[in-house]
């Protein structure tokens, strides 16, 4: 019994070392090395944020990213919260997924009445993590105009740079193209600056 017990031990305490810390350790050590940006979180350089998590914009001047359907500990609703991902679970037939989704509209119609094109999915449906830093580049052309008008910009320099922002598929063949919107943001910034000097 003694000899069974005493195996025990050393093979839990041998695969504790292994699991719990050689193996971390080397991980964190090739992440550090060989991908630095990424193991950092992929932070953005003038630490506004990280380029892979959403953050809530609803300014008129910036591009507004999808609703996110994240809570906090107590179940409240708490825009891209990263400790509470995860989608809302409702189906498209469930009659309170159907009033959030009316009140989107709603809302987006409110924030520019003379925008008759149809809304694009994407910025009236959460997507199932809740942390999604992209839309669609049709969800970026929707807003265009709203941007344009609330900074005094031209169109076309703002309809550019959406053009400049959007990522084409990965490898060619994997996802849809998309638009990061903490980045378009930070380069909607950018152009302003540039355009109106002060």
């Amino acid at each position: 019994m003694l000899k069974q017990l005493r195996a025990s031990i050393v093979i839990l305490l041998l695969l504790t070392a292994i699991t719990g810390v050689a193996y971390p350790f080397a991980i964190t050590v090739i992440a550090k090395t060989c991908f630095p940006r990424q193991a950092a979180g992929s932070l953005l350089a003038n630490g506004a944020g990280s380029k892979l998590i959403g953050q809530p914009f609803d300014d008129p001047r910036y591009f507004w990213g999808r609703p996110s359907a994240t809570v906090d500990a107590a179940g409240k609703p708490l825009p891209y919260n990263a400790a509470g991902s995860g989608g809302s679970n409702l189906s498209p037939t469930n009659p309170q997924q159907i009033d959030l989704v009316k009140s989107r509209v709603e809302a987006l119609q409110k924030s520019e009445p003379g925008n008759t094109a149809a809304i694009p999915v994407d910025l009236v449906t959460a997507s199932a993590s809740g942390l999604d830093p992209h839309i669609t580049p049709a969800a970026a052309d929707y807003q265009v105009h709203r941007i344009a008008v609330a900074r005094h910009l031209p169109e076309q320099a703002v309809r550019d740079l959406v053009r400049q922002h959007t990522e084409s598929r990965q490898l060619g063949v994997l996802g849809e193209p998309r638009v990061n919107v903490l980045e378009l943001n930070i380069a909607i910034d950018s152009l302003q600056a540039s355009s109106n000097p002060s």
